[in-house]
């Protein structure tokens, strides 16, 4: 498969998202925000005002989190559907989100904005350049000292080596929704490497609900 052939897989994976959201069944398991997430949310309470970016903010379980935690709260998504249900469910509850149609490869933020970021289940969505592209806008975005957390895939996972590898340790599974476009898959060595602009605070590989869903949950600061 060409570059521009996995860009253009990458750039279209949120109409499968798209689709999820617009129905109740689809939002159902994407509605309460992680516990790892809840629990920094918590701590970073205690640090005083923050300014906070949900990246892939889907329904916007966690950027309504943010929201009630008192956050100044922005979110980005390629899902109009989901920025939908997150507006509406933001009037609902009397908070606020600034919430805009924004790709993770070119985040529409100045540098050095926010004291916290979080990408839960997003940047894995590429290939290694795609990736990388968003851990360095993450890196732009976000203040010296300021929190990044995250997922990304574990090479544990059940669906590495599945499908059509598009490029390194990327793999596109035809006619399956949820993989038919780029997931890329890294071991603890590699994930290290990528955020080479980070101080980790914690790195785990945890499972999620199905079998075999392995995914590296970390917590890393920003170096200056």
């Amino acid at each position: 498969m060409s570059d521009t052939q996995t860009l253009e897989r990458t750039d279209t994976a949120h109409f499968a998202w798209d689709k999820r959201w617009q129905t109740e069944a689809g939002r159902a398991d994407w509605l309460k925000p992680a516990d790892d997430v809840a629990m920094l949310i918590a701590s970073l309470q205690q640090d005083g005002p923050v300014k906070a970016l949900d990246l892939g903010c889907g329904v916007g379980r966690h950027a309504l989190a943010f929201a009630r935690a008192g956050f100044e709260t922005h979110a980005v998504d390629l899902s109009e559907a989901g920025l939908q249900e997150l507006e509406k469910s933001a009037k609902a509850g009397g908070v606020e989100v600034a919430a805009q149609l924004a790709p993770m490869t070119e985040l529409p933020f100045e540098d050095n904005t926010f004291d916290y970021v979080l990408s839960f289940n997003v940047i894995y969505h590429g290939d290694p350049d795609i990736v990388k592209k968003a851990i360095s806008e993450i890196t732009r975005v976000l203040k010296p000292g300021g929190v990044y957390q995250g997922t990304m895939l574990s090479k544990r996972n059940g669906n590495f080596g599945l499908g059509t590898e598009v490029a390194p340790d990327t793999y596109v599974r035809e006619g399956d929704d949820d993989k038919d476009h780029p997931h890329f898959y890294c071991n603890a060595a590699e994930l290290v490497a990528l955020f080479d602009g980070f101080e980790l605070r914690s790195l785990e590989d945890k499972l999620h609900s199905k079998p075999g869903s392995w995914h590296w949950h970390l917590v890393a600061e920003r170096l200056a």
